[in-house]
């Protein structure tokens, strides 16, 4: 199984992947997200997959932020260690829940993206996995969301210090084809982030 599907290649050399049939949780990407809910303590789908292969010093930590800050809100973003992942950290981000798109999703999916990269930056991280934010049990439409989360890394990623590689790691082949259609378009239209394309062989 090769690494990538496609890769877009950035000028100084900064990459964003798009991976799968995958599961986020054997990444070894130095740091993965984790499409939260408000109560950081754990749920479904990506949620509780990352708390059960990372043990319970996620879910304590994740305490420590709650019972500091509050619930987190949609669009934010905390990080922790990543217990027995092979990560180093976990970026906890909540996704909007969708309700027609009318009320702000794609800025607060936007918001997600943004958030956990500049996170993971200011932690110094070199690498960051990330899966369909929202696209599960919150309702987002695969493509709108792929739209929103591929033309807001790279908006974000030209301006980071430390992290050169920005990967999507999906759960099926249609999200994964969703997210690819959505960076071939961006690149027919000349993107303001300019790119290459690399596809791995099939």
């Amino acid at each position: 199984m090769t690494d990538f599907t496609m890769r877009l290649v950035l000028e100084g050399g900064k990459a964003v992947e798009f991976h799968g049939p995958a599961d986020i949780t054997k990444e070894t990407t130095e740091a993965i997200v984790n499409a939260a809910n408000s109560s950081l303590l754990g749920g479904g789908g990506v949620d509780g997959a990352i708390h059960r292969g990372g043990g319970p010093s996620i879910l304590k930590e994740c305490e420590r932020i709650v019972a500091e800050i509050g619930r987190l809100p949609a669009g934010k973003a905390v990080i922790t260690t990543a217990g027995r992942l092979p990560s180093k950290y976990v970026v906890h981000t909540v996704g909007p829940i969708y309700r027609g798109g009318k009320q702000g999703e794609a800025r607060t999916l936007a918001s997600c993206y943004r958030e956990s990269i500049q996170l993971a930056d200011d932690h110094g991280v070199a690498s960051l996995s990330f899966p369909a934010i929202s696209t599960g049990a919150y309702g987002y439409p695969v493509h709108d969301a792929a739209r929103v989360a591929v033309t807001t890394v790279l908006e974000t990623f030209p301006a980071t210090t430390h992290v050169r590689l920005v990967r999507f790691v999906l759960f099926d082949v249609s999200t994964r084809e969703a997210h690819i259609r959505v960076a071939e378009k961006l690149h027919e239209s000349q993107s303001p982030t300019p790119f290459q394309i690399e596809k791995s062989p099939q």
